[in-house]
């Protein structure tokens, strides 16, 4: 006889106690024991429960607020499609090393293969991306459940490995479903303790070699470290916007067009920190058969797009240098920050760099989300800030597509907090149903701020943007929608609206953010591939 109900509440109970405090929930019929779960353990306090109808943004949001947060957040789901569609977001969790719990409800497995309505092999759906996996089945021991459970927590947050990401329970649960009986009492389960794995010295590097710091996509604290690493050992950072380490005396805004030049060509060894993907000329060098390659990795994997590294280490220390290094990549970067300006402003109308600059500037101590594609680039040569807000985003894969909801994750796991979306119109696009949330859910602080150049601009910095592919490059590439962006935002019951210049987009992001609330700037196009390549 199988127990749904309790093996459901045993589920729930030891995601509690092992620390799981936010849960998005998606409706369904299989998955309805957790869903009765989880709405009991929401009414009393236990975790905060959001629900949402599309499971893709489910995850997304998931997501987000695992980002923010840095601690495992978990999605439920319901059989079949509604399990498939959280694999983008599962891709992504492993990529950025994100601790997503994964549950998704199954009928036994004895019903999967033989027709039964809505079964899949959904058991393996996510294979290659996960940090662990298994099926738990409502008819097995009590003691698998707690059990199971506990460990994917502890996969989930690499606790034991030092390799945080995703982790999937497929809860197989058979009929009945509930129970018409009085509420059964909650069970009284106890945490698993796993002990945290240490970490070894940290290198000691001296001052001899010419040397840069690299920064990719990181956290907020891993950002911070490395900054005042830069500032301290007075080394050159070149960091991307979502490393969260541009700041600080070291850090250069126009890091990534510095490689090639005079000084550029002068480095010997480069320090990698985070999961740097965002620029060709950075790609460039992490490869450069001339330069000492050190990966600093936190976990047990790390980057090495060049194949390259020569060392790596948990942690890295710097002999301080007499600071003339960095002074001339300083003055370089004066130099090119001022040319970039005049690029800037020759250029008509407003600039996707600029919406970014300004963006930036508006959320000082807030919160940012960048799209992929041109909004992250264009937030690459912003002037370092003296109060950066904290950046994130999805750049495991780099990927546009759950970027709305990502966002939403991350606002509403802000700690009250408001946070902008800077994002182009195809990404809003593609997850524009991140916006519909039930009338009961909670609304985050949270302006979206679409650069709307109606289509794929990224595209027109790239090879197939050259005039000789012209006939072809509107199609296929730029891909543009022709939807008013306003009026769907409107439609999912979102105050929105238009601008276009300079002027009306500072004073419209210096608006209290409150509630979710869509900016569309519109943009032209047809000069950026023009501007990229004078800069």
């Amino acid at each position: 006889m199988s127990d749904s109900t309790g093996c459901a509440l045993a589920i729930v109970a030891q995601l509690c106690v092992q620390g799981v405090r936010e849960v998005v929930l998606c409706p369904g019929s299989r998955s309805a024991p957790l869903a009765l779960a989880l709405d009991r353990a929401s009414t009393a306090g236990r975790l905060r429960l959001h629900v949402r109808t599309d499971e893709r943004s489910a995850a997304f949001l998931a997501l987000g607020l695992a980002k923010v947060s840095q601690n495992p957040v978990a999605v439920v789901t319901t059989s079949g499609t509604a399990a498939g569609n959280l694999l983008p977001a599962v891709m992504e969790a492993h990529h950025a090393q994100v601790p997503l719990l994964v549950l998704t409800a199954d009928r036994p497995a004895a019903h999967v293969g033989f027709g039964a309505n809505q079964t899949t092999e959904q058991a393996t759906l996510f294979a290659g991306f996960l940090r662990y996996s298994a099926r738990v089945a409502s008819s097995a021991a009590s003691a698998s459940w707690v059990a199971q459970a506990a460990r994917a927590v502890a996969a989930a947050t690499g606790v034991r490995t030092r390799d945080p990401g995703p982790a999937h329970l497929n809860v197989e649960l058979a009929e009945p479903l509930v129970e018409a009986a009085s509420p059964r009492a909650w069970p009284g389960v106890r945490p698993v303790h796993h002990a945290r794995l240490g970490s070894a010295e940290p290198l000691m590097l001296t001052a001899g070699a010419a040397t840069v710091l690299v920064c990719g996509d990181a956290s907020p604290d891993t950002g911070a470290v490395v900054a005042r690493l830069a500032s301290a050992a007075k080394v050159p950072l070149i960091a991307e916007p979502s490393s969260n380490a541009r700041r600080g005396s070291a850090a250069l805004a126009t890091g990534r067009l510095l490689v090639d030049s005079d000084v550029g060509r002068a480095i010997e060894r480069v320090v990698v920190f985070g999961h740097p993907t965002l620029s060709r000329p950075v790609n460039r060098l992490l490869s450069r058969a001339d330069v000492e390659l050190i990966v600093v990795s936190e976990t047990s994997g790390w980057v090495d797009p060049g194949w390259r590294a020569g060392q790596v280490a948990s942690a890295v220390a710097l002999e301080p240098t007499d600071g003339s290094w960095l002074e001339a990549w300083v003055a370089a970067d004066r130099h090119r920050s001022r040319q970039v300006a005049d690029v800037l402003a020759g250029t008509p109308g407003m600039t996707g760099q600029g919406l970014a600059a300004a963006v930036l500037a508006s959320q000082a101590d807030g919160l940012v989300v960048l799209g992929n594609s041109n909004a992250i680039r264009d937030a690459d040569l912003a002037p370092i800030a003296q109060r950066p807000p904290a950046v994130y985003a999805n750049r495991g894969l780099s990927g546009i597509d759950g970027l709305v909801s990502t966002a939403i994750g991350v606002a509403l796991g802000g700690a009250g907090r408001p946070a902008t979306l800077l994002c182009g119109d195809l990404t809003f696009l593609h997850d524009a149903n991140g916006l519909a949330a039930g009338l009961g859910e909670r609304r985050p602080d949270l302006r979206i701020v679409v650069a709307d150049d109606n289509g794929g601009s990224i595209f027109a910095t790239l090879e197939y943007g050259a005039p000789e592919f012209a006939k072809s490059f509107e199609r296929v590439f730029a891909t543009p929608s022709g939807v008013d962006l306003v009026a769907l935002a409107r439609a999912y019951g979102l105050p929105a609206r238009r601008v276009s210049d300079a002027g009306e987009v500072t004073a419209a992001l210096a608006r209290p953010i409150s509630g979710v609330d869509v900016l569309v700037v519109g943009l032209d196009r047809r000069n950026r591939r023009d501007v990229a390549s004078r800069l």
